[in-house]
């Protein structure tokens, strides 16, 4: 790979600066309960870091039944994060909505935005596994009218007003700390994931580079006469790992990288639309596709470069069950090497 020259004053003048997130799911290809245990700490150690360093997000997500423990309590995670933390925001993105229980649900989402002070952002997403459905006990069929439910169950939840659940009266509190109600996305990649968030007048988070369902759910909500936005992802999306020496640590984790993106493919319909699918089968392609990257602080500047203020920088320390040292050298590496030049 070609590196910026090591001169950084004489790089050209960064525009300001793009969202800088960590993303954590904690996935380890062999877990114990002592490495696992371990490997939360350094993540919540690591979001703690990355707030004082003035990162913008740490993002995390949902998954259940693995062999590598994927993340499946990001809210729990969250709160431990919002606990340790004063500023950083925390992206669920995606939570398997259908999977909770929806009066349970609403009350944890506006626990912890009451704890973080309106610091966290749910993206509801459906899942793309049949397995976690029926792991929950729960139909994959009924995947459509479960989301409905629990979507029109928690807003109704969060104006802190008895409403109608199931034939009888409840009422959730207390109301959370965002007003109306704190920042809910509609993830997907399907026109019926962007007419239900229409419906609702919720933003739509499409799971990748989409513009034509961008256009279609602004179609949708003039005739649902609906306010909303789109948090469009970029049309390349890669995800971050700092190193001195790429050549060296692709060579010694690699199958880490790799671990994760077979992995996640493997969960996924031929017809599935993400930003981050890979169809690498081994280390050489995974490198030469450009989803997982891992890159030198010139080079990750001159991406902060080209992704500008609408774009992203995602961070993935952890990957696949990289060593916590590893994962440490390369988050220093990005505090000290390429945070301090981001131009705000």
């Amino acid at each position: 790979m070609s590196a910026l020259p090591s001169s950084l004053p004489d790089l050209p003048s960064l525009p300001a600066r793009p969202v800088t997130v960590l993303r954590v799911n904690l996935v380890d290809p062999a877990p114990t309960p002592d490495a696992l245990s371990a490997r939360y700490r350094a993540a919540v150690e690591m979001a703690a870091f990355a707030d004082d360093r003035g990162l913008t997000m740490v993002q995390t997500e949902e998954h259940h039944a693995t062999t590598n423990g994927w993340m499946p309590s990001p809210l729990t995670f969250a709160g431990a994060v919002f606990g340790a933390t004063r500023r950083i925001g925390v992206t669920v993105s995606a939570l398997i909505t259908p999977l909770h229980d929806p009066l349970r649900l609403a009350e944890d989402l506006a626990s912890l935005d009451l704890l973080s002070g309106g610091r966290l952002v749910t993206v509801a997403g459906l899942g793309y596994r049949p397995e976690e459905y029926a792991a929950h006990g729960k139909d994959w069929q009924d995947r459509g009218a479960l989301q409905d439910e629990v979507l029109e169950t928690v807003l109704s939840a969060w104006t802190g007003e008895p409403f109608a659940y199931r034939g009888r009266t409840v009422q959730v509190t207390p109301r959370p700390y965002t007003r109306p109600h704190p920042l809910l996305l509609i993830g997907g990649s399907s026109r019926a994931a962007a007419r239900r968030a229409a419906r609702l007048g919720l933003p739509l988070f499409p799971s990748a580079h989409l513009p034509e369902l961008e256009a279609y759910y602004h179609e949708q909500r003039t005739a649902f006469g609906t306010e909303g936005w789109v948090m469009q992802p970029p049309a390349h999306t890669s995800l971050l790992h700092l190193s001195e020496d790429p050549d060296r640590t692709w060579a010694d984790y690699g199958g880490h990288l790799l671990h994760e993106a077979r992995m996640y493919a493997s969960w996924q319909s031929a017809g599935t639309r993400s930003a981050v699918r890979s169809s690498a089968r081994d280390v050489a392609a995974l490198r030469e596709e450009g989803v997982y990257r891992i890159v030198t602080p010139d080079e990750c500047l001159r991406l902060a470069r080209q992704a500008g203020a609408q774009g992203s920088l995602i961070l993935h320390p952890l990957c696949g069950g990289m060593p916590v040292d590893e994962g440490w050298r390369s988050l220093h590496l990005f505090a000290e090497e390429v945070q301090p030049h981001l131009k705000d």
